[in-house]
């Protein structure tokens, strides 16, 4: 995967995403996660790679939260200004794997089927990390290989052509956190959607 792909990707995906990916059990893990309460205490929230929106769905009403939403597909994004029109949200073309934000910029982020998307998922998480301010919270809900790091032959074979509809299904979050155990720690990891292939994951920033 590479940005240029997925730019033309999500241009097609943009005008019907929201019936595949903001419906069934899609939706029933949003509302799984976001109704725990992850937002009691935050004041700047990042959404990374908020696609269409579906996510914005489930924000409370406060309305002294400060919430910047960016996408790297700007048919994405132009979905969800339009289905999410409030004054508290700012919605931002980025790249994900190279924020323009200062450091700790941010007290909470939510990253949402975005690291199995970009083409260098390391990256990202980093820029999440540097970009979250001490104490703060990252939620994620993605695809993620097994626990064990091993995906079955029929993923092996699968997973090049999925990545050809702008995702992989081989990224392993272990793999990932390792080199950043020291800067973030995970309390909560539980497989959310499609037994454990879909996990919503609950980090706190050193």
């Amino acid at each position: 995967m590479n940005n240029t792909w997925n730019r033309v990707i999500y241009k097609a995906w943009a005008p019907f995403y929201d019936r595949v990916f903001n419906k069934g059990m899609f939706r029933e893990a949003r509302e799984a996660i976001f109704q725990r309460q992850l937002f009691s205490r935050s004041k700047r929230v990042l959404y990374v790679g908020v696609g269409t929106g579906a996510d914005l769905a489930f924000l409370p009403s406060n309305k002294e939260l400060k919430i910047t939403a960016i996408d790297y597909s700007q048919d994405m994004l132009a979905q969800a200004a339009k289905h999410h029109q409030r004054k508290n949200i700012i919605f931002t073309q980025m790249d994900a794997q190279q924020l323009a934000f200062a450091d700790e910029s941010f007290d909470t982020i939510v990253a949402s089927l975005i690291l199995s998307v970009v083409p260098d998922a390391d990256r990202a998480f980093q820029e999440m990390i540097r970009v979250l301010e001490k104490g703060g919270q990252i939620i994620i809900f993605d695809k993620f290989a097994p626990k064990g790091g091993k995906l079955s032959f029929v993923k092996k074979m699968m997973r090049p052509f999925i990545s050809l509809a702008g995702t992989d299904i081989g990224l392993s979050f272990e793999k990932l956190v390792y080199p950043h155990r020291h800067a973030a720690e995970v309390f909560e990891d539980e497989d959310i959607m499609l037994g454990d292939m879909y996990r919503y994951i609950h980090l706190k920033k050193r």
